[in-house]
């Protein structure tokens, strides 16, 4: 018995990263990752600027410091609208959402 073998397509004849993970199925699965970090990042940050360690801003949003290593957890992508709001303004931010 033979092996069939699958054609591959040459990186070379795809022109970015988004071509790529389109074409495997897994562009919204990245981009899903991607708003994550980064939003977990931009909080940090203004945590920083305000000196509040995780336990502050759990107690100032009135939940756990579990939920709030959940929120700056960039791979946690379990996080709701409700709660990032919340951090946000307690960090004196808001959250924008955009549809392109």
């Amino acid at each position: 018995m033979t092996e069939i073998e699958t054609p591959r397509r040459n990186v070379n004849d795809l022109s970015t990263l988004d071509d790529l993970l389109a074409e495997e199925g897994r562009r919204e699965e990245f981009q899903a990752i991607a708003i994550k970090e980064v939003l977990a990042w931009q909080l940090a940050r203004a945590m920083e600027e305000k000196h509040l360690s995780r336990k502050r801003l759990a107690e100032r949003m009135g939940t756990s410091r579990s939920q709030i290593g959940r929120l700056l957890d960039p791979a946690d992508g379990n996080v709701t609208l409700a709660t990032l709001q919340r951090a946000a303004e307690v960090v004196g931010r808001k959250v924008r959402i955009e549809l392109e």
